[in-house]
């Protein structure tokens, strides 16, 4: 294996977080801010890109940097280093509700494709980089633009899905239809298009976009219901609108409610 080996265990439930187990040693690279704790002896270091090019000089390392810039992430990432002579642990939270999804790509052929932002960490020697798109309507109308990631190696990864996580298999040639948020990843034997949801009434009225995604198999997809964007929407709409006043959604006592309720501002 070119790809450390390494342990871990998730814990949680709605805000999960997974503890990594490094031997001396082994190393794991993360996304910054994921980081949550670890234990003494265990360096932290930045780097350009994921690792995977670092014995190919600068240029291997500008390259593996740029590939991030383009999927609009940071040109740095963290590497977690055991220097201890005994197993150490360190931590990574996920970003907001979901699930921590833990991918072996030696099943997946070496290969897993998702959404540019849910890499969480993996263990070092695994490639982080991107996925073009070659059909037009898919890069234009995808919701993830031309560029999606791609994983690759023969070590562990963890990806990031919001709310609660589907895994489905599709048989040889059997279509699931996903809106173009909700995909977290898939195996890269599926085919990835998009298509027009059609009908007027639907395309005015229904509200919920006006292409979703085709995923033809066979393969692996995994599918999460909240995507950050949606989260995202609902809070914004939720959020207090000009200067501060409260909505007071579904409220007909309006800013008395608020006087009744303890909060006095009108």
């Amino acid at each position: 294996m070119t790809a450390h080996e390494i342990d871990y265990h998730i814990y949680g439930e709605e805000m999960q977080y997974v503890e990594i187990e490094l031997d001396p040693h082994e190393a794991v690279v993360a996304e910054a801010g994921s980081f949550m704790m670890m234990d003494s002896g265990i360096q932290m270091q930045t780097i350009f890109g994921d690792g995977a090019n670092q014995n190919e000089g600068f240029m291997g390392k500008l390259f593996s940097a740029g590939k991030r810039l383009l999927t609009g992430e940071s040109l740095f990432m963290t590497v977690f280093l055991n220097q201890y002579h005994s197993k150490r642990k360190v931590s990574f939270a996920s970003p907001y509700p979901g699930k921590i999804v833990p991918i072996d790509l030696t099943q997946y052929s070496g290969k897993f494709i998702c959404q540019k932002d849910a890499f969480l960490c993996a263990a070092k020697g695994v490639s982080v980089g991107i996925e073009f798109s070659r059909k037009l309507g898919r890069g234009l109308f995808g919701g993830e633009g031309f560029i999606m990631q791609k994983l690759e190696g023969d070590g562990l990864a963890f990806v990031h899905a919001g709310g609660t996580l589907a895994r489905r298999e599709l048989q040889e040639g059997e279509v699931l239809k996903v809106d173009t948020g909700c995909i977290v990843g898939f195996s890269p034997t599926v085919d990835y298009d998009i298509e027009f949801v059609g009908g007027i009434r639907n395309t005015i009225f229904g509200g919920e976009g006006l292409f979703y995604a085709t995923l033809r198999g066979p393969g692996i997809v995994f599918i999460q219901s909240l995507p950050f964007s949606r989260l995202a929407g609902r809070i914004y709409a939720a959020a207090p609108q000009g200067g501060g006043k409260d909505r007071d959604e579904g409220s007909i006592l309006g800013g008395l409610g608020n006087l009744l309720d303890g909060d006095n501002r009108f």
